[in-house]
């Protein structure tokens, strides 16, 4: 949904106190114009009766919302066990490497480094979009198409081989989850009814009437800002990747330092060009 991850790259605070004023100003601004417009007494007239009506769409948009919030945690902290078994994986690849062939070997620990830098320089920014990186992708054929290449020959060369073709698919598997969880796991449904569900609830009070005006903005005012400070985690946390409450690409750091010293430096442009130029082919 474009209107959430646009709301996603808005400054934090400047989100929660936008938030706020919105939900209160629609609220608090409802009821006042009700007492305005029908007067107190006659809203007092509906206390009773709104009374039961309110405590029964609290309860249904109570939970719904809670149900919206334990689902996008769900999915947060999914996304972030795989992106660290994918960093797991790359860098049980990165030991496995020294069992092969010395050139071999060499190859495919250039290779997962450059597919880590891939990731962190060029995938994280584009997955802030909800789209995957083509030379993340580059990257990742040329894995498989060295793993594939792999020369077997005795038992132990198997073993090897089929060790390396289990943590590809491992990688291949998160790096397709998370790529999934950029887009947001909440369908757009369910945030239409998330939406009409706060207004409704929001605008209940103002069928309600009592003498203490004070009082009744008070509560009024209390009603928006906890349902706004709900939705917040609901709206930070549908987009993992996208905004400031983002997860990070910590995991690969600790892949990296598995590599030898001179494949920790920046990849070569050559080779970077390369991969850019089959990625468009």
């Amino acid at each position: 949904m474009p209107l959430l991850r646009a709301l996603n790259t808005i400054p934090l605070w400047t989100l929660i106190v936008g938030l706020l004023a919105v939900f209160e100003l629609y609220s608090v601004g409802l009821m006042l114009l009700a007492r305005r417009k029908w007067g107190i007494d006659r809203l007092k007239l509906n206390n009773e009766v709104a009374g039961f009506k309110f405590s029964v769409i609290g309860v249904l948009y109570a939970v719904l919302l809670a149900f919206v919030v334990v689902a996008v945690w769900e999915n947060y902290n999914a996304t972030e066990t795989a992106i660290r078994n994918e960093a797991k994986a790359v860098g049980d690849m990165a030991q496995l490497s020294y069992a092969l062939p010395e050139s071999q070997g060499e190859e495919m620990r250039r290779l997962l480094d450059v597919y880590v830098k891939e990731v962190q320089q060029s995938e994280w920014v584009t997955m802030a979009r909800g789209l995957p990186s083509k030379t993340t992708a580059a990257a990742l054929a040329h894995m498989n198409q060295a793993v594939i290449n792999m020369e077997v020959g005795q038992f132990r060369d198997l073993a090897v081989f089929q060790q390396a073709l289990r943590l590809l698919a491992v990688v291949e598997d998160n790096r397709n989850e998370r790529l999934d969880s950029a887009d947001g796991s909440v369908p757009m449904i369910l945030w239409l009814v998330l939406i009409a569900g706060a207004v409704i609830t929001l605008g209940y009070p103002a069928f309600f009437g009592t003498i203490n005006l004070v009082a009744q903005t008070m509560i009024t005012a209390t009603l928006a800002a906890l349902i706004a400070l709900i939705l917040l985690p609901a709206i930070l946390l549908d987009f993992p990747l996208t905004g400031e409450v983002v997860l990070s690409s910590a995991p690969f750091d600790e892949a990296l330092q598995q590599m030898p010293p001179h494949l920790k430096e920046p990849a070569p442009q050559s080779l970077l060009a390369n991969m850019i130029a089959n990625a468009a082919a």
